[in-house]
């Protein structure tokens, strides 16, 4: 890395790992919680547009029955991303050279170009969703002169600051993680104030929308199928695997931070998002559900802003929600930015922290033109797109099944054992989760 951890930080943060081991689980976890960071990067880059549209179809078509799919989606991440940190923790080794060596090169390329297209292909709904927020939020203060095309150049020059503080040094790494964590609990503070306000009036509806596991058939000419696939996709792309491991290598992580990294993905990335998403489906099923004028593939944000509004009140409402909405776009299109400087690093061989670095984090730039051609149909557009996006992420995944169990990898910390080979075991049915129900139902509902 360019700009390393300073050593003798790393020090003081490895000793008080050392210290926080030796006490009760309860203790450890106190402590770990002042030392959460990149489990808060996966939140705020899954809490996207890909998120907020999965959840808002869910919500207004289905109710609560899909209330399962985000927790669900997120557990399935979390299997997969401890793994990743488990092997990139032990070894200290960049991930991408690793896999091509231990597990091949098809496996390598696979996950670098996926992660690399599908960044710059989810850039366009998010630019779509985010300038269309802005331009209601404007009117709402009757500015009625912002385009979405000025809105799109706005978030644009935001996402070009706020990813250039990466790899700058290690005081702007954490700078850049803090700021993405106060987003990530705006969201859900808004969201939550939404649910607050609309009220629950069956809350074991609500629970079985948690455990029921159902996929409904067709509603308001959308499957339910559909909206199952696309949260499954959203919650944890390919590109989120890819610049996990390297935000942990960019924190200074290593063994010591094994434990703490799993407890960071539990509740730096698990907790926020499914409460997050579950808010979104209840505050959405609350207001839009089953209302027979709605047409499922047209809702706009502004539409949507506006039936919320029509429960908590017209300039709240729409405040509220826009605000949720603007925080998940553009924490999302960072991170994507980030993910494609961090692929320029290993296809290229680059130095992070450099001009050339930079250069490649603006790959996914022309996701801008999302704001021009997509406005009008900016929450439905990111559902196929998660789709698409998620038949990247099955090669990525079976290349670290493979390296789990790779011994010139790891070596000695090759996990053993009977739990070892149920975490490997779930890793791999996973795996075959995905293939089979990308396959079965992705296909058929992307072809023409």
């Amino acid at each position: 890395m360019a700009s390393p951890p300073d050593a003798s930080e790393l020090a003081r943060e490895r000793a008080r790992l050392e210290a926080l081991a030796r006490q009760p689980l309860p203790r450890r976890l106190r402590g770990y919680l002042q030392l959460l960071g990149p489990g808060y990067l996966q939140s705020a880059m899954t809490l996207g547009g890909g998120t907020v549209s999965a959840a808002l179809f869910a919500g207004a078509i289905f109710g609560y029955q899909l209330l399962w799919v985000a927790p669900v989606a997120m557990a399935f991440g979390v299997c997969m991303l401890s793994a990743v940190s488990w092997q990139t923790l032990s070894t200290g080794r960049r991930p991408w050279p690793a896999m091509r060596e231990h597990a091949g090169p098809f496996f390598a390329w696979a996950w670098a170009l996926g992660a690399l297209l599908s960044s710059i292909i989810w850039q366009f709904p998010q630019y779509a969703l985010a300038s269309a927020v802005l331009v209601d939020l404007a009117e709402l203060f009757s500015w009625r002169g912002l385009s979405p095309e000025l809105a799109g150049g706005a978030v644009l020059g935001w996402a070009l600051v706020v990813s250039g503080l990466y790899g700058r040094s290690p005081r702007w790494v954490r700078v850049y993680e803090s700021l993405l964590q106060a987003m990530v609990w705006t969201i859900v503070i808004c969201f939550g104030w939404v649910v607050v306000r609309t009220g629950v009036s069956d809350w074991g509806e609500i629970w079985r929308g948690f455990v029921s596991f159902s996929v409904p058939d067709a509603r308001n000419g959308v499957a339910g199928a559909t909206l199952v696939l696309s949260g499954l996709s959203a919650a944890v792309g390919v590109n989120m695997v890819f610049l996990y491991p390297y935000t942990l290598l960019a924190r200074g992580w290593g063994r010591a931070h094994r434990e703490l990294s799993r407890v960071d993905l539990l509740l730096g990335m698990f907790v926020p998002y499914t409460i997050a998403v579950s808010l979104v489906v209840i505050a959405t099923a609350n207001t839009l559900h089953l209302d027979p004028a709605y047409e499922g593939m047209r809702l706009s944000p502004v539409e949507a802003a506006g039936v919320l509004a029509s429960s908590i009140g017209d300039g709240a409402g729409r405040l509220v929600f826009g605000l949720g909405v603007l925080g998940m776009a553009l924490s999302s299109i960072t991170l994507q930015m980030l993910t494609c400087g961090f692929v320029g690093v290993e296809l290229f061989g680059l130095t992070v922290g450099t001009w050339k670095h930079r250069l490649a984090t603006w790959m996914p730039v022309p996701g801008v033109l999302g704001c021009v051609y997509w406005s009008d149909i900016a929450v439905w557009v990111a559902v196929p797109t998660n789709i698409v996006c998620g038949f990247f992420l099955p090669a990525a995944y079976l290349g670290f099944c493979v390296l789990q169990r790779s011994r010139s990898y790891l070596g000695a910390d090759r996990p053993e054992g009977p739990l070892a080979t149920l975490w490997w075991l779930a890793m791999l049915a996973v795996t075959v989760f995905l293939v089979v129900f990308l396959g079965w139902y992705g296909i058929g509902i992307l072809a023409p």
